[in-house]
């Protein structure tokens, strides 16, 4: 997919953008008439104002078309927490989106983060026994010489696109790695990925659903072709996730094909665009708070000689970025009966939007949440979900944060953005599509 299939907003959230409380009788109208199949541009822009005042004056908020959307931490937790009441399946919601015969809906029903047990459950494992600590170890010396590659690049020329030179080529790399997708191969990942995750949009234009089931049929017919081509000669099940997807585990617990092939599109689609939005998000934001970009900078120069302290310092950084400005701002979930959340009574079959953006600014769990803090201790962020679906390649996407923006920094302590950042213009997944800078202001 191209940049032109996306609706594009200039504006960006910067530390002005942080609006003080609004008269009663402006928050009592933001919040009755927010819609969220109705979002003006500047929401897009800025979302944060609008979720405080719906946190504070309707936090479980029925909306016009008859869904719920919950915008307090601990109301997203208690769904989390609750999976035999919530249920992450999509069929009864994606059937009237997509119509039954849409390849988006035989993707995303099938995939893991759309789903129950029992499939959520062995695809979890075989997944999770692929991504252990000693595998996602072994990716960091590649991750950190494919981020110097980059960085090389950018320096040659003094200039760049924190999107389109960095942050992207990133997770693509890196899941085509673990994937064993052939380097020439994976040109048509990343329009793929976002044209798929496009169409989960509140709102589905017929150019966005068109191009989410192009994407769909043509990955299909790549991975069919790798697939076969592993199966004639499979990799190490330990390190590789596809071989270990088509080997299933030791007690005969396999997927049918049609699994594999859908959640090989959901490993690429989970490991793309959020961690592309976590890394430009996380470098457009240190350009627009300069005084914690300073502090960033010295705390990581005075550990220069502790590699631990130092990790441990850019971790802190990862995770305030991530609730900061959340790469993935909305979930959902189905009631599978009635259910009581934030003290309002949901009726059996609600569907309920999650917002994790809003939650992530709760000042009932985060001290002055409008504020990036890079130094914020207890960082209970719900960037990764929570429970049983909690992210299952979050220490990866962690690993790929510290490094990316890490050598970033110490390669570019005085980069500057050259223009306004462009948003993508999406509510679901908070990113820019261009950002262009120059590597010393």
């Amino acid at each position: 997919m191209t940049q032109a299939n996306h609706p594009t907003q200039r504006a960006t959230v910067t530390a002005a953008d942080i609006t003080p409380p609004l008269p009663p009788e402006r928050a009592a109208a933001i919040a009755a008439d927010f819609d969220l199949r109705r979002l003006p541009p500047a929401f897009l822009a800025n979302p944060y104002p609008v979720y405080a005042v719906l946190r504070e004056r309707d936090p479980v908020r029925a909306m016009p078309d008859g869904t719920w959307f919950l915008t307090r931490h601990a109301d997203l937790v208690a769904v989390y927490r609750d999976a035999a009441t919530f249920s992450s399946d999509k069929h009864v919601e994606f059937a009237p989106k997509y119509g039954t015969d849409s390849p988006l809906y035989e993707h995303h029903t099938t995939s893991l983060v759309f789903n129950d047990p029992p499939l959520h459950t062995r695809v979890r494992k075989l997944i999770m026994g692929a991504l252990t600590r000693r595998a996602i170890a072994d990716l960091e010396p590649g991750l950190i010489a494919l981020v110097d590659g980059l960085l090389d690049a950018i320096e040659a020329r003094g200039s760049g696109d924190l999107i389109e030179d960095f942050a992207a080529a990133i997770p693509v790399e890196i899941i085509g790695n673990l994937l064993g997708v052939p380097h020439d191969e994976r040109g048509p990942l990343r329009g793929w990925s976002l044209a798929i995750l496009g169409a989960l949009e509140p709102v589905l234009t017929p150019a966005q659903q068109q191009a989410g089931e192009r994407a769909v049929r043509e990955m299909l017919d790549y991975l069919r072709g790798l697939v076969a081509e592993r199966r004639r000669h499979p990799l190490d099940p330990q390190r590789d996730v596809l071989t270990r997807l088509i080997q299933g585990e030791g007690d005969g617990e396999r997927l049918t094909e049609t699994e594999l092939l859908h959640n090989c599109i959901f490993l690429l689609n989970a490991g793309h665009e959020t961690t592309t939005n976590l890394i430009g998000n996380a470098l457009v934001c240190l350009h627009e708070w300069p005084q914690e970009k300073a502090r960033l900078l010295q705390r990581l120069h005075e550990a220069r000689d502790d590699r631990e302290r130092q990790e441990a310092i850019l971790s802190a950084a990862v995770d305030e970025f991530l609730r900061f400005e959340s790469s993935n701002q909305l979930g959902n979930r189905r009631a599978l009966r009635e259910a009581e959340i934030g003290g309002v009574r949901l009726p059996a079959g609600a569907l309920v939007t999650l917002c994790i953006g809003a939650a992530n600014r709760d000042p009932a769990v985060f001290a002055d949440p409008e504020r990036l803090d890079l130094s914020r201790t207890d960082n209970r962020h719900l960037a990764f979900g929570f429970g049983v679906h909690q992210c299952a390649g979050l220490s990866l996407a962690r690993l790929e944060g510290r490094i990316a923006i890490g050598r970033f920094l110490a390669r570019f302590p005085r980069y500057a953005l050259s223009e306004p950042p462009v948003r993508g213009g999406r509510a679901r997944f908070r990113g820019f599509l261009r950002a262009p800078f120059v590597t010393a202001a």
